[in-house]
């Protein structure tokens, strides 16, 4: 009778356990596949497109949770030798074309001088994302695009697009690529637009190297996950 008694409480425990994991949502279900033991706290897949994969495909980890279920505004204002601040986007057209289901805008300032933009766009459809050459077209800048592998300070690059604009005595050093919540890259599961904007420097090394330096505060080079 123990024996019968014994087995049938642990058939109702795993009958519970198995409605639990039906039940739970899968989003907390991609929270916990991002969790970390090691030095950063989330795995993310990066890459230079959102609507194909390329062979240019990372991975990396992060201390911050970029995706749809953490707000993007936990993104620390310092970053090493880097300080922050936020500043509101006045275009609201912005909001209107892409909806957005989060935007976060940053200027960054190292001790010696140097600065970049940091824009951040989550959402979870493709409306919310569009290459920004496109809006330095339509504002009448002067553009070319090619691609950029961004070293970090302990291994491993990210892979990115590379925008140089020009208009008049304006010169905008743009690098940007999108961050997926895992492989299978659905969607519906949440996804990022990460870009860094630079003003001129002396040189596309300079300006490669004050970016490097600030992606490397954020990220780390992680080994794929099945």
């Amino acid at each position: 009778m123990r024996d019968t008694a014994f087995r049938s409480v642990v058939v109702l425990a795993l009958l519970a356990g198995a409605l639990l994991i039906l039940r739970t949502p899968r989003w907390l279900g991609l929270a916990d596949q991002h969790a970390d033991s090691g030095e950063a706290g989330f795995t993310f897949v990066t890459d230079i497109d959102y609507w194909r994969r390329t062979e240019r495909e990372q991975w990396v980890k992060t201390t911050v949770p970029f995706d749809p279920i953490h707000d993007l505004d936990q993104v620390p204002l310092q970053l090493g030798d880097w300080r922050g601040e936020d500043v509101p986007e006045t275009n609201l057209e912005v909001f209107v074309s892409l909806e957005p289901d989060q935007y976060v805008q940053r200027w960054y300032r190292d001790s010696v001088g140097h600065s970049l933009w940091l824009t951040l766009i989550g959402g979870r459809t493709s409306r919310s994302f569009h290459p920004p050459d496109l809006c330095y077209h339509a504002d009448g800048w002067q553009v070319s695009l090619s691609s950029r592998a961004i070293p970090l300070n302990r291994g491993g690059e990210i892979h990115g697009l590379w925008l140089e604009a020009h208009k008049h005595e304006d010169e905008h050093r743009v690098f940007y690529f999108y961050l997926f919540p895992d492989s299978g890259r659905n969607q519906s599961d949440g996804m990022m637009l990460f870009k860094l904007t630079s003003p001129h420097h002396a040189s596309i090394e300079q300006t490669l190297a004050i970016q490097s330096d600030f992606l490397s505060q954020l990220f780390v080079r992680a080994r794929p996950t099945r």
